[in-house]
């Protein structure tokens, strides 16, 4: 099925998920994910929500309390080895959880790196040109830039916050695919694997450490 057709119905969370949608998510072998913040500055900004879809579109939404240094079910679920982590642009994601919730997320598909490294046609490789090409979508991304750290989110951002989750799993589809094809596959395994490596050195904001 389409992504495009799916109807979102999403569960809606404080702090972190309860034990039966962890239960539920603990099956899968793949979910995805994104998170809102306050701005893209990990020591200073607040990791504000994080959301989730399976494979089955059962969707979450987990608002990030003030303050809040654990989240125990939303740990123990991003660090099972055997389940993959899907995001676009993993880097800012995987910091963030690291940096606020002190989640170790792996393993982990960058859609973003993905697209980089088939898509090499183009230099578009935002997650709206992904869908669009793919799936004949046109995202509506006007609430990237709103308030996420509001007490009370819109019916807007939550909208937005589960289209921005329910393409990925079908997109990591597509990629590896072209990957598979391009013969490059094992190349962004290896890329993947160094993202929480990368996140750390963001946070240390350790910058191009690998140039002359």
């Amino acid at each position: 099925m389409n992504p495009r057709n799916t109807k979102l119905n999403p569960k809606l969370f404080q702090g972190d998920l309860d034990e039966s949608t962890f239960q539920i998510y603990e099956k899968e072998a793949v979910l995805s994910i994104d998170c809102e913040m306050m701005g893209l500055n990990p020591r200073r900004d607040r990791l504000c929500v994080i959301q989730m879809c399976d494979s089955s579109n059962n969707f979450s939404v987990v608002q990030v309390l003030p303050g809040q240094t654990e989240a125990p079910f939303l740990k123990k679920l991003f660090e099972n080895p055997n389940i993959t982590k899907i995001f676009h642009f993993a880097r800012m994601d995987v910091t963030f959880l690291w940096a606020h919730l002190g989640i170790v997320t792996n393993p982990v598909f960058c859609t973003k790196i993905a697209s980089k490294l088939a898509r090499t046609y183009t230099d578009r490789h935002g997650l709206k040109e992904n869908i669009r090409e793919f799936f004949g979508e046109n995202m509506d991304k006007k609430n990237q830039s709103s308030d996420w750290g509001k007490k009370t989110l819109s019916q807007d951002q939550i909208e937005y916050a589960c289209d921005d989750v329910k393409f990925l799993i079908a997109l990591k589809s597509k990629l590896t695919e072209m990957l598979i094809r391009e013969r490059r596959y094992e190349l962004a395994k290896k890329c993947f694997d160094f993202i929480f490596t990368y996140a750390e050195m963001d946070y240390l904001e350790m910058k191009e450490i690998f140039e002359h």
